[in-house]
């Protein structure tokens, strides 16, 4: 079978820290032809050290689309570009790869299942973390009914200081929202996709904007001090999902909360017949998954670790991004469905957006 001919659109931080180094890991699938940024120095360079010797850069997506040569698309672009962006690849005939989460905004994000449909094509968005061990662990656990009936949940994304100084991920136009969105929906989606429940009854949360206009507050921050001026976005958020069968889900996510424990893309589930969490994040050296039950009159935990790096954007070795690039590609060769579909996806972005509007309104908001 052939090679994939890939194009990724836009060649800031998330393509060259997971996608095209994972694409490159996957070398025996696919190759990278084109390389869309509107700072043209970046897609030169990304060309030179990723792509074909032929790679074409352009500082136009549009121009990109129209290579009839081109099988798939990565959009790593700024949240609020997703949706036109992926729209457009699906009207050219291409297979599109999103990046996280699939838009800033439920509406667009229908928009891109729509598009997708009617397209014929494949897509997925990336939530890596899936593939990490220890989620895989879990959710084969949970799918076997291992914890009973999952009525609790809660999904962890909390840095103690970890707000992110590059990129645009301070700029509220641009991202759409702060830590929420960024991390936020990754907890969020390792929690769904594990309870394998996705029919939301009702979403409350609540929005802080305390500590990123604080100089003071950016002492000790794992990536260097940020402009307070310039911070537009929350730096902690934090929602109830009520679902329709009676379970509920804690969200908390913060790139900056004085809190001594950090817990980042990690979840705790507690059902009628045991419970489980992964820890993982800045407070954690290795990644851990813990069962707790009842047994022989006591309770019992039983640990699957050590387990490998931490959360892949706390710097890990990105070992599921590749693995995740993978099914990826064979699902776009093989016709076959990818790990996450777009429909997920899409839930994760609704229920983001009903924690913002919660937060905005004063209201619980009803799905």
């Amino acid at each position: 079978m052939s090679k994939l001919k890939v194009a990724v659109i836009g060649c800031g931080g998330i393509a060259n820290q997971k996608h095209i180094p994972a694409l490159k890991a996957n070398s025996d699938l696919n190759e990278v032809v084109a390389f869309c940024d509107i700072i043209e120095e970046r897609a030169v360079q990304a060309a030179k050290e990723f792509g074909t010797a032929d790679a074409k850069v352009y500082t136009d997506y549009k121009e990109l689309l129209k290579d009839k040569d081109i099988d798939v698309v990565h959009v790593c672009t700024p949240n609020v570009s997703h949706s036109e962006i992926s729209i457009a690849a699906f009207e050219a005939d291409k297979n599109v790869y999103c990046e996280k989460p699939m838009s800033h905004d439920p509406v667009e994000a229908e928009k891109m299942v729509d598009a997708w449909k009617k397209s014929g094509k494949q897509f997925t968005v990336g939530y890596q973390n899936r593939f990490r061990p220890e989620v895989q662990n879990l959710h084969a656990a949970c799918k076997k009914g291992d914890l009973g009936d999952i009525y609790y949940g809660k999904a962890h994304a909390i840095r103690r200081r970890g707000v992110p100084t590059w990129g645009v991920f301070m700029d509220k136009e641009a991202q759409g929202g702060g830590p929420l969105i960024d991390i936020g929906t990754h907890a969020l989606d390792i929690t769904l996709w594990c309870m394998g429940n996705y029919d939301v009854d009702s979403v409350s949360g609540s929005v802080f904007y305390k500590l990123g206009g604080l100089q003071q507050a950016t002492e000790g921050n794992l990536f260097g001090p940020w402009d307070p001026v310039t911070y537009e976005v929350e730096d902690s958020a934090m929602g109830f999902i009520k679902m329709k069968n009676g379970a509920l889900i804690n969200l908390e996510a913060s790139w900056a909360l004085n809190i001594l424990e950090s817990r980042e893309a990690s979840t705790t589930l507690c059902g009628t017949e045991a419970g489980a969490e992964i820890h993982s994040g800045m407070s954690h050296s290795q990644n851990e998954l813990i069962y707790n039950r009842g047994r022989n009159n006591q309770l019992m935990e039983e640990k699957l670790s050590p387990i490998g790096g931490v959360a892949y954007f706390g710097g890990g070795s990105g070992e599921e991004g590749t693995i995740d690039c993978r099914q990826w590609l064979e699902a776009v060769q093989n016709g076959t469905q990818p790990l996450v579909k777009p429909e997920e996806a899409l839930v994760v972005t609704q229920i983001l957006d009903a924690i913002y509007r919660s937060a905005r309104e004063d209201k619980e908001i009803k799905f």
